[in-house]
């Protein structure tokens, strides 16, 4: 923040400058007499805006210091004394021109010099000194001011930058993760079915261009979505034979809900990978959506149990949890639960 260069600032400066000048000086003299000749009330007036704006005046000095060599988030001993060094050279240029610009009035309205010996000039010093306190008080605390609220931006938009970050890192996990999962299935049907494989590549092309497409927002219409967990569940299909069975039970009203990209097709993955993969007859996976309590609840269940296994990294699930925290904080939650026999994935998220 330039204040030097701020002509509303100016316009205040000045303002402020005449106004407290006048407040404590000129109203302060008046109020404390009586009978006074209208001729010295009119010098009175002008000695108040004139101690007003030399104030005015000088303060860019020490402005000019401030904002060229002081740094109000850096700054050492060694600046502080300087400043205060500026501030008293100010007074003495202050005062050196102060006397002599008052007398131009007085000798206007009173005919006569201001009769004030060399003490009782001196007396007046801290008086005035006290105007460029409470003035350099006031810059220095917009300075604080704009400092603080710049430090806050700065750390909102690197959190920012930093949650942008973490989300492209983790949807750089989704397609990896998934393209190694289907070239395995590819290479070992190659040599069985050729025909199968054909169809396998085209619904894994069609889910590579989506996942493409998507990649660079955070949400998507689910409606969208749900057309690439059909082509994921076409390829699972043809690894797990007659052993998948996929039913899905979609409300209309929550086509629309934007959501973040690829969540539902790794429910749907992590269902298939540790739950109907485990299972020698294979199961069901069921997939619905609701919206519940002003919520999208978005549900996977298949059959099997929940089991703790050494190998797995589950980065899957540990990939949507992030997520969702980044995205909506404490807005979302993610669980897993077991029940008769059958485990189900829970994902609420506020309504967008």
């Amino acid at each position: 923040m330039k204040l030097l260069t701020n002509y509303k600032y100016w316009i205040l400066n000045l303002i402020g400058w005449v106004l407290f000048a006048l407040l404590m000086l000129t109203i302060d003299k008046i109020s404390y007499s009586k009978d006074i000749p209208a001729n010295f009330v009119n010098y009175l007036l002008i000695e108040g805006v004139l101690c007003g704006f030399l104030g005015f005046v000088l303060s860019f000095i020490i402005l000019f210091y401030i904002e060229k060599y002081f740094d109000i988030g850096n700054y050492t001993k060694t600046d502080v004394y300087k400043l205060i060094g500026v501030v008293l050279f100010t007074q003495v240029i202050y005062h050196v021109l102060l006397w002599p610009m008052l007398n131009i009035p007085i000798n206007y309205f009173m005919g006569r010099p201001i009769e004030l010996t060399l003490v009782q000039k001196l007396t007046n010093v801290p008086h005035f000194l006290a105007y460029f306190v409470v003035w350099l008080f006031v810059v220095l605390t917009l300075k604080l001011v704009y400092y603080i609220n710049t430090i806050k931006l700065r750390q909102l938009q690197l959190e920012t930058n930093l949650k942008e970050s973490q989300l492209n890192t983790l949807k750089g996990q989704i397609n990896p993760h998934f393209m190694f999962n289907s070239l395995n299935n590819i290479r070992g049907l190659m040599l069985e079915d050729v025909d199968k494989a054909r169809g396998m590549l085209t619904n894994l092309s069609e889910t590579l261009r989506y996942s493409l497409t998507k990649s660079e927002v955070n949400s998507i219409a689910l409606e969208d979505e749900l057309e690439m967990v059909e082509n994921y569940v076409e390829i699972s299909k043809i690894q797990f034979e007659n052993r998948l069975k996929f039913e899905s039970n979609i409300e209309s009203d929550t086509l629309n809900i934007q959501i973040p990209p690829m969540i539902i097709q790794m429910l749907v993955e992590n269902a298939l990978k540790h739950g109907i993969s485990n299972l020698k007859s294979g199961g069901i996976v069921k997939l619905s959506t609701i919206i519940e309590n002003n919520q999208l609840q978005i549900k996977v269940a298949n059959s099997g149990t929940l089991q703790k296994s050494n190998n797995s990294t589950h980065l899957g699930l540990q990939n949507i949890k992030k997520r969702l925290e980044l995205l909506y904080g404490k807005d979302a939650s993610f669980t897993l639960n077991e029940i008769e026999k059958e485990v189900i994935a829970t994902i609420k998220m506020p309504l967008v």
